[in-house]
């Protein structure tokens, strides 16, 4: 939109408008004429009362940096030294263009001998079989040397993110490619504006003990917030891109799976709010909680913690976690969740979980039953009120239960949401947060 589209004898309140660089004009009225006023999207904080990452201290990221400590980046290297640069002072790194963490190719993180067709050789079920695990293999064998490229990979592809940081897109085409964002131990997070194209694991390992007939196993979540609290997910783009599970190839009758989760809420991570995003086209898409141990670095860390709210994302043609749930309160409302016949379920139910899932719509496809939005993986009530199935009031755990009596689901979550905005219509949902959701859409 152009200004010139405004005219000047109308009285205005506040109005923002999109213009190139995600930076926006606000429109503020005196009397009858309009006074434009430039205002920086990239220093803009989480409202009061916009879910649990708003709760407390709330969520400024790197809104307070000076002048030095902005960065505009448009390289890997670049963005990691941004990254680094200044400690835990507060910053804003401006992302321009897509940012590849592997533009040389997988081939450059290889180990020297490292070789993917004698790996199949050594460990096809014919050949080892599949009683023995591979973690004894010494640093010499296919295995090591996978082993090796695996940590090349690690070391690369990973950024570390520290606290008091902005992190947001440039435009509409703003983003990364094969990068894992490590959210790690720190406060006060924003991520904005960007398309995340999910990192493929180069070096996937085989398991034969995994399951009755083995299977890949592969590394890399795009985004993890571990540990960390007060952080800011907002209208950013998650998918596969141009390695979808589909055109995967099988090796010893198994998917050769390269994908991890797209977002991983794990380790005591707390107050957390992600609004506005797509993701789209991924099997084991957000964990939140990564085990039920009782040790002391898992549930002992998570109870009381891991405090999520998902409001105003699209889950488009996603298989399963959209989120699977342990030990957290996690307010999930006014989400648009598609389906394919892909399906699995959307909202995971774990131990110790308290999922309250409100004003949600679904659009399933013919012979798909709306039993399979909720999965029990244990007994944990849950509150799923005022939720829409193909534009019709449906009663997530009634039906689910009618279905699948073997998994009883319980109401009743035991909490109630207080940190909410605006909560728009259920049955508008799906318009709304179409329109409304993914990178590029903030500008």
């Amino acid at each position: 939109m152009n200004t010139s589209t405004w005219h000047d004898h109308v009285t205005f309140t506040t109005k923002t408008l999109a213009v190139a660089g995600c930076t926006a004009l606000v429109l503020a009225a005196t009397g009858t004429t309009a006074q434009a006023k430039a205002h920086d999207t990239a220093r803009e904080t989480l409202a009061a009362g916009d879910g649990w990452a708003s709760y407390g201290t709330g969520t400024t990221g790197g809104a307070a940096a000076d002048a030095a400590h902005v960065h505009t980046v448009t390289d890997w290297a670049g963005f990691k030294a941004a990254l680094a640069a200044g400690g835990s002072a507060p910053k804003i790194i401006k992302v321009k263009g897509t940012i590849d963490a592997v533009s040389e190719g997988c081939d450059s993180l290889a180990a020297p001998g490292y070789d993917f067709d004698a790996y199949l050789a050594k460990y096809s079920p014919e050949a080892w079989g599949l009683d023995t695990d591979l973690s004894a293999e010494p640093d010499d064998s296919p295995e090591g040397l996978r082993r090796a490229s695996a940590a090349q990979q690690d070391q690369t592809i990973k950024a570390n993110v520290p606290a008091n940081t902005t992190i947001i897109g440039i435009g509409r085409d703003a983003g990364f490619k094969g990068a894992s964002l490590q959210i790690k131990g720190v406060d006060n997070v924003i991520v904005r504006n960007l398309t995340f194209e999910s990192p493929i694991d180069c070096f996937p390992q085989w398991d034969p003990t995994d399951g009755a007939k083995g299977n890949w196993n592969s590394e890399y979540d795009t985004a993890v917030v571990y540990g960390s609290s007060h952080v800011w997910l907002d209208h950013n783009t998650f998918t596969d891109g141009s390695h979808p599970d589909s055109a995967a190839p099988t090796y010893f009758g198994m998917l050769y799976q390269q994908h991890d989760g797209e977002l991983d809420i794990v380790r005591g991570a707390n107050h957390v709010t992600a609004s506005w995003n797509v993701f789209i086209e991924h099997d084991k898409t957000i964990l939140i909680g990564n085990s039920d141990s009782d040790s002391e670095s898992t549930a002992a860390g998570d109870r009381g913690k891991l405090k999520v709210t998902f409001h105003h994302n699209l889950f488009s043609n996603l298989v399963e976690r959209a989120p699977r749930v342990r030990f957290g309160q996690v307010d999930s409302y006014n989400n648009h969740f598609v389906a394919n016949s892909d399906y699995v379920y959307s909202f995971g139910i774990g131990k110790e979980s308290q999922l309250v899932a409100e004003h949600n719509a679904f659009t399933l496809p013919a012979g798909i039953s709306a039993a399979k939005v909720l999965k029990r993986w244990n007994v944990s009530p849950l509150t799923a009120a005022d939720n829409y199935v193909n534009g019709k009031p449906t009663d997530l755990i009634a039906v689910h239960n009618a279905e699948i009596p073997a998994e009883t689901l319980e109401s009743g979550a035991g909490w109630t949401p207080t940190l909410r905005t605006k909560v728009d219509p259920t049955k508008k949902v799906p318009a709304i947060v179409d329109r409304g959701a993914g990178a590029g859409r903030i500008c």
